[in-house]
């Protein structure tokens, strides 16, 4: 089969389209024919080399986080799928790739397919989605009335984010620059801080909840618009002790982890506040949860651009300047 590939960790170097062997299929996988994969800022920062201490991956790696096809075969304990069913997934850190014409996912990551939207919408979904519900209903508890401040609401998470945030009934604010102020708004954000003109410090108090994604003087910042007992999710970092001893990472990973995130989790303490760094996980049954919002229409996928996967290349550069509205998929179809 076909898929891109990455020899080593790089900036600059692209990615190689090259022919690679199909996957294994374990007894409780189903081998997807891959329809169309989406491109996150996730795949840049592992192609450079960011994620080695959390994800000490072996090269050559084939990138690719979010996934919709069709399943052509099932392993021997397999019962939740059968061949021909159409899928989407969030395959699991370890056994990422769904830059291929083929990926083995375990069938508890994978979930139906929303029979109201394309295989292109779906491949947008995965990621962000269960990013944000992990977010905003796991880690943070969002409840109605409750005031949620998203950053970077056009992002692929943001985007997602606002949406679940208004159906749970929350009041929603977000930062986005001026172009794009009108369409934030029609997802469903209440509150919308133009970030070239305004400081949302300065906008913005008495806050339940922020999903922090952005740099660390937006962290800083972020704290000082939530309420005394108010939850800072970041999922930009810096990551903290449980992260690390989530993953299982050696001592010395979990000593780094303390100490990048020494000053945010001193300050959020002295405020009364509680932090968290996220790194979503892959998990079929939330999604199937997030399916069934999108066929009821609460919600809906966010495409910005659509690439062919021959072009998978400029499809990363185009996410990598940080201009797209949505997600940015790659049509194998």
């Amino acid at each position: 089969m076909k898929a891109f590939i990455i020899d080593r960790y790089s900036k600059k170097v692209p990615m190689r389209l090259v022919e690679v062997q199909e996957p294994e299929l374990q007894n409780d996988d189903v081998l997807i024919e891959v329809h169309a994969a989406s491109v996150n800022l996730l795949d840049s920062k592992i192609k450079s080399g960011e994620f080695k201490l959390i994800l000490p991956y072996k090269l050559p790696l084939v990138l690719g986080h979010d996934v919709a096809g069709v399943v052509i075969r099932v392993g021997s304990r397999v019962r939740q799928f059968k061949v021909g069913d159409e899928v989407y997934a969030r395959p699991p850190d370890h056994r990422i790739g769904t830059f291929a014409q083929l990926i083995a996912v375990n069938e508890n990551d994978v979930a139906p397919k929303p029979t109201n939207i394309t295989m292109a919408e779906a491949a947008a979904i995965p990621l962000v989605g269960l990013t944000a519900w992990q977010a905003l209903v796991e880690r943070a508890h969002l409840k109605k009335t409750q005031k949620v401040f998203i950053q970077a609401g056009s992002g692929g998470v943001g985007s997602f984010a606002i949406q679940l945030a208004k159906h749970i009934g929350a009041t929603v604010a977000t930062t986005t620059s001026t172009a794009n102020i009108d369409w934030v708004k029609r997802l469903g954000a209440d509150i919308v801080v133009d970030y070239k003109k305004d400081d949302f410090e300065k906008v913005l108090k008495d806050f339940d909840v922020v999903l922090h994604s952005q740099d660390a003087v937006a962290l800083e910042k972020s704290l000082r618009v939530l309420k005394p007992g108010g939850t800072l999710i970041s999922i930009s970092g810096p990551p903290d002790p449980e992260f690390a001893k989530g993953i299982g990472a050696p001592w010395f990973v979990g000593l780094i982890f303390r100490l990048l995130s020494s000053k945010v989790r001193k300050e959020a303490i002295r405020q009364n506040l509680n932090y968290s760094f996220l790194f979503m996980q892959s998990h079929g049954q939330q999604l199937r949860e997030i399916t069934r919002l999108i066929e009821a229409g609460a919600v809906r996928p966010v495409v910005d651009r659509a690439f062919p996967f021959v072009s998978a290349n400029e499809a990363l550069a185009y996410v990598e300047a940080g201009r797209s509205k949505g997600k940015v998929v790659l049509n194998l179809r």
